[in-house]
């Protein structure tokens, strides 16, 4: 079985490309640019294919299943995808971008009926907190909303810090009664306790929004970060110069910025680092009787999780584990899927109450 991780040398694909060469896995390195995956190949001793997306289908011919690295998602997915299907090879990818996952879940019938699995997210974004949120849905099967947050250390790589830039002005997103809605930058904040002490988290558009909905089925979801106070407070006084930073012209010099100087957090950052993961279900009755389930989870650092999240689902789906169409992690491989990845604890649960 062959599995090609697209986008190689980029931060997240030589991780991902380095391990699994460290596991024996014999990966296909690809990626737009030929000199830098001709070094990377060279080193890791890996068949390698340079190629833009758009000539993605005369690339994949042979491949069974493809790791999609290279972001901003929303301009790689499309035409990856659109390869796939023509070729009938398996798409995963760790993209955390809620126009992605949309986008996929559209395509559902069309993956179903060329056998092709399409399988994004397979990263810090979203597995731990798809697999939560699949876990939380267990223990409260009535539960009509659903909070979800995460609490984490470390630096970001610039393909992160290049799609955080390309979602500037675009506010902030939930899901109300089944449907996604816009909603102001830092739209709510509250007090969560992610397993060390009750800390100021804020709403984003993370990309939960989506997943966790085709996951367990709840129509109301909103997800949280920890951040301190004054940067929450920076956060909306800036909602009026959204239209402004939403500019491609604003846009293209600052994604130019943080790629020159974004870097990703080293080996020992990644060692050293964790994140911690809380979810919320809740259902009120007709009589106005709230049920809540609250339950939390620690992770590694988010790209060591990513590494390990990623490759275990390639392993999954190569091994015909993956339902064909659209999946979410959870979906595809139940909420216990996060303990594949090495050093993340049990879920700790709170009583359901009341």
């Amino acid at each position: 079985m062959t599995f090609l991780v697209y986008g190689a040398y980029g931060y997240t694909g030589e991780l991902v490309a380095r391990e699994a060469v460290a596991r024996d896995l014999d990966p296909v390195l690809g990626g737009r640019r030929p000199a830098p995956l001709d070094d990377l190949a060279s080193e890791l001793d890996c068949d390698r294919r340079a190629f833009d997306v758009a000539d993605a289908t005369a690339n994949l011919g042979d491949v069974d299943c493809v790791l999609n690295c290279a972001g901003p998602f929303v301009e790689t997915a499309a035409p990856m995808v659109d390869a796939c299907l023509a070729t009938g090879t398996d798409y995963l990818d760790v993209t955390g971008e809620i126009e992605v996952f949309e986008a996929l879940a559209a395509r559902d019938d069309e993956a179903s009926a060329a056998d092709v699995t399409l399988l994004p997210g397979v990263g810090f974004d979203v597995v731990p907190t798809d697999c939560l949120a699949a876990h939380l849905a267990e223990r409260l099967p009535e539960a009509t909303h659903l909070r979800l947050g995460f609490d984490a250390l470390g630096s970001v790589s610039p393909g992160t810090a290049a799609t955080a830039v390309d979602s500037l002005g675009e506010g902030g997103a939930v899901r109300r009664n089944g449907r996604i809605e816009s909603v102001p930058s830092a739209w709510k904040s509250r007090r969560i306790d992610f397993g060390t002490g009750a800390r100021t988290a804020v709403t984003i558009p993370w990309g939960d929004v989506s997943t966790a909905y085709y996951t367990t089925g709840i129509g109301n979801i909103g997800v949280y970060v920890g951040m301190p106070p004054g940067v929450v407070t920076a956060l909306r006084a800036s909602r009026p110069l959204e239209p402004l930073l939403s500019l491609p012209l604003v846009k293209r010099p600052l994604q130019s910025l943080v790629r020159l100087t974004a870097s990703g957090p080293d080996e020992r950052e990644r060692e050293r680092t964790d994140c911690r993961v809380w979810g919320e279900a809740r259902v009120v009755s007709e009589q106005g009787i709230e049920r809540r389930a609250v339950s939390r989870l620690r992770t590694p650092n988010t790209y060591a999780l990513t590494v390990d999240s990623a490759l275990a689902a390639v392993d999954r789906t190569l091994d015909g584990q993956a339902p064909a169409g659209f999946t979410t992690p959870a979906g595809a491989f139940g909420a216990d899927f996060v303990f594949d990845v090495e050093g993340c604890d049990d879920f700790a649960d709170d009583p359901i109450t009341p």
